[in-house]
């Protein structure tokens, strides 16, 4: 018994040990953040808050970069152009004087188009340039800055005039350095209450729900009217507790503390678990991963009973949580995710795994790259609008700058490669990442007497892990079968034979 408890426990250190070996990357900027948390001089409410914050203004950019990673197309430096059409977007609901969510809501609806039209030009270039998408996704994002910045500074007052004058330069032509979002944009889905958010959202489900169901049935197919009654029925009792006053009162804020959030999250976990096992199990009679979903139910559980324990209390009570942004960001993780389930998801995890066998397979590779792009266009677009509202500037001829050098850098930090990504490396690499931006020049100038050293480490770091993945990815896909095919054939040929064996 002894002897079986230690071989488990051995395997298990193993194993993790194995684990912390593969993510290398990970564990340095888990070490960095570490150190500089205890040197900053600031309480960790003060670092968690900051990280909170960029958590909710970056994440969707870089969420935006996993769809071209699993369709073949490496790290998407491309997504310049779409951070381009969101400000295009911004610069002309904020000039034609729309406000609030309806502005925000022009800006989606204009920024789209333009980015699907970039993404589609950025997928065609890239399709004449296969196995070199991100040198050209850095040269194409130079040549589309000039040709956004004759935009800003010549056309914008020269070709095209303008009635406010507010927003030009002194002479009259091109546009200001900096525009104010405040007052028309800033906080513009930041300050969106739960109670709306809930309310449509249910709404939209129960919408959603009945037109597919009419329209399945017009089909002569015969849907789930049990599962989808119990859905619905579901979700219209959510609408009707928003009436009730306690319940109304709570989701009338845009805010949410960190500790109210994590209840919510523990309380939806043990329902999901609940839910999920009475449905399958009892009710359509199928099996079900009954240790999964206790699992799901005991993590939420410990999680609950943790906040009860002083200092994490207080650190949840010191964050709080725009509920419209994190709601996107989490829609979005769930339409990863759901892609994946589709056939032109496999389609994409086909292409990017062998072009070859994709071919052969009668997919059609340009198109499915072409379509890749233009999601991911339209998502950094859309991320960037939500970047800029939370920010409350705009830098005209900047923020699009290092929008991809940034996110990519994020994403490569939590684990991902130039090959695989997901939305663990996503949102892990964003919270790293962001944590030594804020703890960098904190902890320089207690050590140092100097923020600025923390600057350049930071941006050192950024350009650092870029370079360090792409140097890896020549090795795997260039330098390293060259090495392997030399060694076979310099060795005799009885033992070439073996070597190519034991490859196989």
């Amino acid at each position: 018994m002894k002897n079986s408890i230690f071989a488990s426990a051995k395997k298990g250190i193993v194993s993790a040990v194995k684990a912390l070996l593969s993510n290398k990357v990970v564990l340095m900027f888990l070490i960095l953040c570490l150190f500089g948390i205890c040197t900053t001089g600031k309480p960790l409410s003060y670092t968690v808050s900051e990280v909170f914050t960029r958590f909710g203004r970056n994440t969707f950019l870089v969420l935006a970069l996993i769809i071209p990673v699993l369709a073949g197309l490496g790290l998407n430096f491309g997504i310049v152009v779409g951070a381009m059409a969101a400000q295009i977007s911004i610069f002309w609901v904020v000039y034609w004087g729309f406000t609030g969510i309806g502005g925000l809501l022009l800006c989606f609806l204009i920024s789209t188009p333009i980015a699907i039209l970039l993404g589609y030009l950025v997928g065609r270039l890239y399709n004449k340039t296969k196995g070199s998408e991100m040198i050209t996704g850095m040269v194409l994002g130079y040549f589309a800055d000039g040709l956004y910045q004759f935009l800003f500074l010549f056309v914008i007052g020269g070709v095209i005039p303008l009635g406010n004058s507010s927003l030009l330069i002194s002479g009259g032509v091109g546009v200001k350095n900096t525009i104010d979002l405040a007052g028309n944009l800033k906080y513009s889905l930041d300050n969106l209450s739960m109670l709306l958010l809930v309310r449509t959202a249910a709404v939209v489900y129960l919408a959603a729900s009945a037109i597919a169901m009419i329209v399945r049935l017009m089909k002569s197919k015969s849907p789930d009217v049990k599962k989808t009654a119990i859905k619905m029925a579901a979700c219209a009792a959510v609408f009707g507790l928003t009436f009730i006053p306690a319940v109304s009162g709570f989701m009338g804020t845009d805010r949410l503390l960190l500790l109210n959030a994590v209840e919510l999250a523990s309380l939806a976990a043990v329902v999901y678990a609940a839910g999920k096992f009475v449905i399958t199990k009892l009710i359509q009679k199928q099996d079900v991963n009954a240790k999964r979903l206790a699992a799901i139910a005991i993590v939420a559980v410990i999680a609950y009973a943790l906040t009860y324990i002083q200092a994490i209390y207080e650190l949840l009570t010191a964050v709080l949580l725009p509920v419209a942004t994190y709601a996107l960001i989490i829609l979005l993780c769930v339409f990863n995710r759901w892609i994946l389930s589709t056939r032109l998801g496999q389609n994409m995890r086909t292409v990017g795994q062998s072009r070859t066998v994709a071919n052969s397979s009668g997919i059609d590779v340009n198109k499915t790259r072409i379509i890749a792009m233009c999601i991911s266009t339209v998502l950094a677009a859309w991320g960037q609008i939500i970047y800029l509202q939370n920010l409350g500037t705009f830098s005209t001829y900047g923020a699009h700058t290092m929008v991809g050098q940034y996110a990519i850098a994020a994403l490569l930090v939590g684990g991902a490669s130039v090959q695989s990504a997901n939305n663990k490396h996503a949102i892990l690499g964003v919270v790293l990442f962001h944590t030594l931006f804020v703890v960098a020049p904190l902890s320089a100038g207690n050590l140092f007497g100097s923020a600025l050293i923390g600057e350049y480490f930071r941006v050192f770091v950024c350009y650092g892990v870029i370079a360090l993945s792409l140097a890896m990815h020549a090795w795997k896909t260039v330098i390293k079968p060259k090495v392997e095919s030399t060694r076979v054939e310099s060795k005799p040929p009885a033992e070439a034979d073996t070597v190519e064996t034991a490859k196989q």
